[in-house]
């Protein structure tokens, strides 16, 4: 029954996470569709703010770049035409320039206090046909000075710098490119065709070739541009519900941590007004049943009385592993820790056990190894592992069955506590259901008296707190085999005699007790 809850409850939990998965994709989706309406070019507002702000950046990188080109394309054609002109061409170019950077200033403090795009998009395309303009001055006003090929060369081949230059600057917004080279391409094939050469017809061509190249290749950098952002912004999203999914378990636990505070609270509380009414029955009921003040002469009121007894015996060893098993999730649970024997502990929990057993007729074995040291536990909590242990054992192997409790020392140096018995088993699948608090397999409730399902997950704690570790290993209709293992370093070897310290050497400290 237990397993069958756990699987519904897993597969509605797997139901209700797709389900908010497709929510979110839903959302999501619908979210984009909004912000792509919204805008003109079909892309999202975020992005779009994203590719000005990068445009404005690489405007701003460059501002020492492009006066540096101007200097040099106007120094080296002063070869072919007059300084003067040279000169009032490269004073035009660095005005436009700053009139260009004092502008992309100003945008990139508007960018910040989300100022109008469409705007500032319009403004940033106006300083690029400046700056076209102002190089397609260049190409034009140099006609009359010079036809001189080498010339046509170096007009050339100032386009492909500059139309570069322009292609990388202005990757995100590619509109900027064709408002910065246009001019330039226009101007320098009429420049060509004046001319009047075939050298000078195909520089045309080749410079019109060019033009579309590096418009296509400003397509392909605005669409990696875009990729990265998109990447950018799914990051961002499930950093965000990263987030939200970490506040929320942390929400949660600090409910349950709270929860099962209270729950430890109210049976720290409850304690003693549960334990208080089931000592009275208990020693009222067995005065009855053992009739102490006299016979009792109605032989069914006897009978009641020891199931009243029994009854209230069981509730209160029920209280009493309820409490303890929350002590310890709590972490109030203290090891009161000292040397013992594991064989000591073994004798006397099957001397404990010994009337249970031989009611069933039930024969336990012991096999203890010889020459053990001491291990350093908790002997309480220790002798009530293997009393749980013992008990469950005796409960479900059937009468005239076997125990057989091993003492020994396991491959890594610890020592360990096994209970075997030929009762029933446990499935496989169930093991992990057993092991946990109140879990019951469903053969042993069919073949034995029912329990409270608290004995094994104490056993497991306990040993986890000794850092120790609780094996438990079953076949149906076979038996099962129960182990308490104690960590090695829990073995206490032998005491090494203290020397005699010599008054006249220096003062060390020796060993009393070493672990190992």
């Amino acid at each position: 029954m237990n397993n069958g809850s756990s699987q519904n409850s897993k597969h509605k939990t797997t139901i209700n996470r797709a389900r908010a998965n497709r929510r979110r994709e839903v959302a999501r989706t619908v979210k984009d569709a909004r912000e792509r309406l919204g805008t003109v070019d079909g892309m999202r507002p975020s992005f779009e703010a994203d590719l000005i702000l990068m445009f404005v950046k690489n405007r701003l990188s460059a501002a020492y770049a492009v006066p540096m080109i101007a200097i040099v394309v106007s120094t080296i054609s002063s070869v072919w035409v007059p300084v003067e002109m040279a000169g009032s061409w490269l004073v035009a170019m660095l005005l436009a320039h700053s009139l260009v950077i004092l502008s992309t200033k100003r945008m990139e403090k508007s960018l910040s206090k989300e100022g109008d795009l469409r705007a500032i998009r319009r403004e940033l395309l106006a300083g690029d046909m400046l700056y076209g303009v102002v190089w397609a001055i260049f190409f034009i006003g140099n006609l009359k000075f010079s036809i001189d090929y080498g010339f046509g060369v170096f007009q050339f081949a100032t386009m492909l710098i500059v139309i570069a230059m322009a292609t990388m600057l202005s990757s995100p917004l590619p509109g900027a490119l064709l408002a910065a080279t246009v001019p330039i391409t226009g101007a320098l094939i009429v420049s060509f065709w004046f001319y009047d050469s075939v050298p000078h017809y195909a520089m045309a061509f080749m410079a019109l070739g060019a033009q579309v190249f590096f418009f296509i290749l400003s397509k392909q950098l605005h669409n990696s541009a875009l990729t990265l952002l998109e990447y950018r912004a799914e990051k961002d999203h499930l950093i965000a519900e990263m987030e939200q999914v970490n506040a929320i378990s942390q929400e949660a636990r600090r409910r349950a941590e709270d929860a099962n505070l209270a729950k430890t609270r109210f049976l720290a509380t409850m304690s003693h007004e549960l334990r208080t009414p089931l000592n009275a029955i208990l020693g009222f009921s067995e005065v009855m049943k053992d009739e102490v003040l006299g016979p009792m002469a109605n032989k069914l009121y006897l009978e009641y009385s020891r199931d009243i007894n029994q009854s209230g015996e069981h509730l209160l060893n029920l209280i009493n592993e309820i409490l303890d098993l929350s002590r310890i999730e709590a972490g109030r649970y203290e090891l009161q820790e000292e040397s013992v024997c594991l064989r000591d502990i073994a004798a006397t929990c099957k001397h404990m056990m010994h009337m249970r057993a031989a009611a069933k007729k039930i024969e336990i074995h012991e096999v203890y190894e010889s020459n053990l040291s001491k291990v350093w536990v908790d002997e309480k909590a220790l002798r009530q592992m293997v009393l749980n242990l013992l008990s469950n054992a005796v409960k479900f192997t059937p009468p005239e069955g076997e125990i057989t409790v091993h003492v020994g020392v396991d491959s890594s140096g610890g020592q360990y506590i096994s209970v075997n018995d030929t009762g029933t088993g446990i499935p496989e699948e169930e093991i992990p259901v057993v092991l946990q608090a109140f879990g019951q397999g469903t053969q042993a409730i069919q073949d034995a008296e029912q329990g409270t399902g608290l004995g094994l997950s104490i056993v497991q704690a306990l040993a986890q707190m000794h850092e120790g570790e609780f094996k438990l290993t079953s076949k149906l209709r076979e038996g099962t085999q129960a182990s308490i293992h104690l960590p090695a370093k829990r073995v206490l070897s032998h005491m090494d005699p203290v020397p005699v310290p010599d008054p006249d050497a220096p003062k060390t400290s020796a060993p009393l007790l070493r672990a190992g």
